[in-house]
Formats: structure tokens, C-alpha cells, sequence
């Protein structure tokens, strides 16, 4: 089965830290991509399903997709998107949005799903190393390592951003539940518990690059999150350089496209320019 079109028309979702719950506004476009890759199962090729499907949005960064999906065109076996550049307000629900990503996966008979974003990029390596994530068996979530670029090839690793991972990779089963947190939350089901497993594979985080990014990006989530409510830490670590360390990426764990960074927002630019 081979599909490449747009699926259909939604509402698009507004979120507002003032309320508290989404409020439906104008129309998005889900499209999708789906060719799954033949894959040997004991004495016979099949590819009657595809395997994983990359899950993403995109609004202010949709100019990032055309390399987001060459990086991840051997990973998967094909990607759904939601359209999200008619959305309202500086941030549109997270949780919606995924829920209507999911909610196609499922139609298109997904076994695993990828949750990605176009300003990420995963290791050329992950291409060797997918096949034998998704033999895992029972409830896992694959987390992967958060490598926040502040060049196109060197990473943060002082602190707590050598310490990043997030788990974005699963199998849809019925009966899964997912958080409602409005930022923030995680993207695999909360019930039933799954295990998170650590892949070792690292994805390259592209939005640090430009300190104007990095203090806009605190400055948004400080607006959405004013009381720090859905992250412990807090938002002014996105901008506080005190003792940084940066790490080259090491020989054979690049990625691509090359990237050549254009120094826009890629987000929202709040009114002016800083947090509420």
C-alpha cells in the first residue's frame, strides 16, 4: 500500500494558559506518506502493514519538514503530519494534536508509532538499529538521547542537558490512555505502565543553535507555563549559559541533511518579545 495525499480537514485547537481546556478555532490539514518496507518474518517477506509510522506538526517550523523527512525516510516506513500553520494564538494543544495523529495511525493499521519534530534529526546510525527496537516485546516506550545543538555539529553535555532522553517511540495497542498535560506531557500512554528502554541513539535538536531561539523559546514556555506548573526546573536554564560545555558529535554518529542554520524563530514571537 502506497498513500501519499492530503487525508482530510480537522479543527485546528487553541490552547490558552488561562483555561482550561482547548478551544477548537479554524482548519488544519492531516496529510501522510505511507510505503511500507518489505521485511523478512521467518521464511517469508511481507509488507501487508507498515511497521512504524513518524508522527509530527508543524506550523511556525514547516519549513523544516522536507529535511526532517530525508533524515528519517530509512527509519520508517512513513509519516503522517498535521498542518497546524492555521492554527490561533502563539501555541495550539499538544494533546489534541496527537490525539489526531494517533487516531490515523491507527487507521492505517500503524504497528509502532514515532513521535519526531521538524527541527529534530536522528542519528545516521538509527538506520542499522530500528529493525531490532521494534522486535522488543510487551509494553515498551524507546527514549532516545536530547542532544541540544548550540552549533550545527556540537551539543550542550554540562548539567541536566547531558542528561536528556525522551521516550517518542511505541506499539499502538487498544485501551491505551494518554496525558492531558497541556505542555510538556509525554507522548506514550500512562496506562497501561510501560517500560521505558533507552535505545542509545542520539536525535539532534536544532532550535538551540540560535541564542535568539533559545531565549525565545524560554520566553514562550514561561508564557504558557507562567507558575512553572507542568516542569519543575523551570524555563530560565533554556537561556542561562553559567558553566557551559559543548561536545562535538563523535565520527560516525551524524546526521543528515547537513544543516545550515537561517537564524529565524521557528516559534511564536510574543508580544513584545518576552514573557508575560
Amino acid at each position: 500500500m502506497v498513500s501519499n495525499r492530503i487525508v482530510q480537514e480537522r479543527p485546528a485547537i487553541r490552547w490558552h494558559p488561562c483555561t482550561n481546556g482547548p478551544l477548537p478555532t479554524t482548519i488544519a490539514v492531516l496529510s501522510e506518506s505511507i510505503n511500507p518496507k518489505p521485511r523478512r518474518r521467518r521464511l517469508f517477506l511481507t509488507s501487508d502493514k507498515p511497521r512504524v509510522v513518524a508522527l509530527f506538526s508543524y506550523r511556525f517550523d514547516a519549513h523544516l519538514v522536507p529535511d526532517l523527512l530525508q533524515n528519517i525516510a530509512p527509519l520508517v516506513d512513513g509519516w503522517i503530519a498535521f498542518d497546524d500553520r492555521a492554527g490561533d494564538g502563539v501555541f495550539t494543544s499538544e494533546t489534541e494534536r496527537r490525539r489526531v495523529l494517533m487516531a490515523r495511525a491507527r487507521e492505517v493499521h500503524a504497528e509502532w508509532v514515532l513521535f519526531v519534530d521538524p527541527d529534530e534529526r536522528f542519528e545516521e546510525a538509527a538506520a542499522a538499529r530500528f529493525d531490532k527496537l521494534t522486535r522488543a516485546r510487551g509494553r515498551v516506550v524507546w527514549a532516545f538521547n536530547i542532544r541540544e545543538m548550540y552549533t550545527p555539529d556540537a551539543y550542550r553535555v554540562d548539567g541536566v542537558w547531558g542528561r536528556k532522553k525522551r521516550g517518542s517511540m511505541f506499539r499502538l495497542r487498544e485501551g491505551q490512555v494518554f496525558s492531558d498535560m497541556p505542555v510538556h506531557g509525554p507522548c506514550y500512554p500512562i496506562k497501561p505502565k510501560h517500560k521505558t528502554r533507552s535505545s542509545g541513539l542520539n536525535v539532534y535538536h536544532l532550535k538551540m543553535i540560535a541564542p535568539e531561539r533559545r531565549h525565545a523559546r524560554r520566553d514562550l514556555y514561561k508564557h504558557l507555563d507562567p507558575k512553572s506548573a507542568h516542569q519543575q526546573i523551570g524555563y530560565d536554564y533554556l537561556a542561562d549559559e553559567t558553566g557551559i560545555q559543548l561536545e562535538t558529535i563523535p565520527p560516525g554518529r551524524g546526521y543528515v541533511p547537513e544543516h545550515r542554520d537561517d537564524g529565524a524563530l521557528w516559534m511564536a514571537d510574543l508580544p513584545g518579545g518576552a514573557a508575560d
